[in-house]
């Protein structure tokens, strides 16, 4: 068993080889919080959730770091835009994202520091970076030498004399324009921090490289986040990390972008989706569908379609757990996973070709019940569920039952009362009456009810919109 993934900087896939024995050290770019998230956003955080799944059911112990960026120079401009105070911008919209990640079922990474925590260590980096003559104080101002390290923009494939460096208000006393801010002096009104060059505020990159180095050292495995923060983000992560002394990631692995009429969803553009107000429309485990299930590095273009379609497979999928939790009571995982899944998720994480087996799985499965083949359905369910649980998507575990008595009692509500409806139905069916038999099952699909007619009776389901 041998897991592969893609890596940006190799432009290749490779073999995953840690860099401890049975461990696996992950960096994840986290939120930028100046405001609430969109599905864009949580994208990311699925895609690296699955991955860290995934090490996990091959045994490895994961070690998952995934920042907040708290101050910026958009938290700022947002800060002044509404008149409130930076933090409480910052702190109402990691709310949140947490939120977010919560509810599409995300696991809690195991640190997730804030920048603002660790201006110590971004400033002992500095330090350490001017000695070696590789950054410079200018006005108050911290700037990285790009010239300095030989091997700035090997992420990006650019060249030098080809690069437009983004420049923020108050970079004074560059050498080169293509020098960039780890450190920016303090303008009247903004918040900072006191360092040996002044008062000011991290730039965005310094943050990363230096929460990096404090919690997974000077090396770790995999550094992740979207294909948008290749250039400048993680290239300059990467300059700053190395010239200081570190050998920093052994693989970065991007995930593409969430699109509308294919523009990458951004708040700048103003084309973006709110998780908040999505999950008022779709449940949370169909999103997370929507959003996992196709390749990392694939684009999604987001349509309404799109997300009626995955809702309406993720019900053929549901709908055959409920089945054979009904005919046969609870059902554990497996204990392991078919092993055509098992290649596709350990083939750059291939959750596409994996959800194929499940697929295969279910209908193996509603054909046995079909049979009424207990012991071959329980077994496939088996199967399935331990498949599911591995994306994040079993419809019986504890995070989607929410409470479960609650929940329970809801249920069975709804189901005395969908009950007294199909009796009247079938009595219509008794005396022949077809016209009004067929009215009501319209009218319980149109309230979102599905109803089979078997051997036992009819049953009912919640159904696809």
């Amino acid at each position: 068993m041998t897991i592969r993934l893609y890596d940006t900087s190799a432009r290749q896939i490779r073999d995953f080889a840690p860099l401890t024995p049975g461990c696996v050290s992950i960096y994840l770019c986290g939120a930028t919080v100046q405001a609430a998230p969109h599905i864009g956003h949580i994208r990311s955080g699925l895609n690296f959730d699955i991955m860290r799944r995934w090490f996990e059911y091959r045994g490895y112990e994961v070690t998952f770091i995934r920042n907040v960026t708290d101050i910026d120079d958009k938290i700022i401009a947002k800060a002044a835009e509404y008149n409130r105070a930076w933090w409480s911008i910052g702190y109402e919209n990691e709310r949140a994202f947490n939120d977010g990640y919560t509810a599409l079922g995300c696991l809690p990474p195991t640190y997730e520091p804030r920048a603002t925590g660790h201006v110590t260590e971004m400033v002992e980096m500095m330090q350490g970076l001017i000695e070696r003559g590789h950054a410079y104080e200018s006005d108050g101002n911290v700037y990285f030498d790009v010239r300095s390290f030989p091997g700035y923009l090997e992420l990006s494939r650019q060249e030098l004399d080809n690069l437009l460096q983004p420049s923020g208000d108050g970079e004074t006393g560059k050498r080169d324009p293509r020098d960039f801010a780890m450190w920016k002096s303090a303008k009247p009104g903004e918040p900072t921090w006191s360092t040996p060059w002044g008062p000011g505020r991290p730039g965005w990159h310094l943050e990363c490289s230096a929460m990096a180095h404090k919690y997974l050292g000077t090396a770790f495995d995999i550094h992740g986040g979207g294909l948008d923060l290749i250039f400048p983000h993680h290239e300059n992560e990467i300059a700053q990390a190395k010239a200081y002394g570190d050998d920093f990631a052994q693989y970065w692995v991007h995930n593409a972008w969430v699109t509308m009429a294919g523009d990458k969803m951004s708040k700048s553009l103003g084309n973006s989706v709110l998780v908040s107000e999505m999950v008022k429309e779709w449940r949370p485990i169909v999103l997370r569908y929507y959003l996992g299930t196709p390749h990392y590095r694939s684009m999604i273009e987001y349509s309404q379609d799109a997300l009626r379609e995955a809702e309406s497979a993720f019900a053929r999928i549901e709908g055959f757990v409920q089945r054979v939790v009904e005919k046969a009571g609870d059902v554990q995982p497996a204990a392991e996973v078919p092993p055509a899944f098992a290649e596709a998720m350990d083939d750059d994480l291939g959750v596409p070709q994996a959800l194929a087996v499940v697929h295969t799985t279910v209908r193996q499965g509603n054909s046995a019940l079909a049979a009424d083949d207990k012991e071959a359905a329980v077994a496939r369910l088996a199967e399935v569920r331990a498949m599911l649980g591995v994306l994040g998507l079993d419809p019986l575990d504890p995070h989607w039952a929410g409470d479960e008595s609650r929940g329970e009692d809801l249920h069975g509500v709804v189901d005395s009362l969908v009950r007294l409806v199909l009796d009247q139905r079938e009595a219509a069916r008794a005396r022949k009456d077809w016209a009004t038999a067929d009215a009501i099952r319209d009218q319980l699909g149109q309230s979102g009810l599905t109803i089979e007619d078997g051997p036992q009776g009819p049953r009912w389901t919640l159904g696809p919109r």
